[in-house]
């Protein structure tokens, strides 16, 4: 049976390490390695981070929401902001490992969670906000498995 466990916070970033122990809490009662929990809480908190930095422009008065969806076969994240968005494409296309990217100021971020989760995407939605979908799936045996 598919459990739902919902939070909201303020645009504070002193409370992300609240959300980080939600997301260990969660991934060890799905039975992901140690490994792939810290990797599902470095996605959540990157996006989450994202999400009160650039969606909110850390205005406290805003709230950043997340949805985890726990699946026998894997977890999915949703991570909602009001921000007005931003140019996927441009920062998809963007890759930090190359040396005329290394300076630019963003794009780590999303790069590292396309790294350590299963499946990133995102969608820009007018009067509703920006959400990001994380997803990490777990083998026949009950593991993780690791990111294509």
């Amino acid at each position: 049976m598919d459990q739902v466990i919902q939070l909201a916070i303020p645009s504070r970033l002193e409370l992300l390490p609240v959300l980080d122990r939600l997301v260990q809490g969660i991934a060890e009662q799905m039975d992901f390695s140690e490994d792939e929990a810290d990797a599902i809480a470095i996605s959540v908190i990157e996006a989450g981070t994202n999400a009160i930095q650039h969606g909110h422009k850390k205005d406290a008065s805003k709230t950043v929401e997340f949805r985890f969806n726990l699946n026998p076969d894997h977890l999915q994240v949703v991570v909602r902001d009001t921000g007005p968005g931003f140019d996927v494409d441009a920062v998809l296309s963007s890759d930090p490992t190359r040396p005329e990217d290394l300076m630019k100021s963003s794009g780590r971020g999303i790069f590292i969670m396309r790294q350590m989760m299963d499946r990133v995407d995102f969608a820009i939605r007018p009067r509703e906000g920006t959400f990001v979908y994380l997803r990490k799936s777990k083998d026949v045996n009950g593991r993780g498995v690791a990111p294509a």
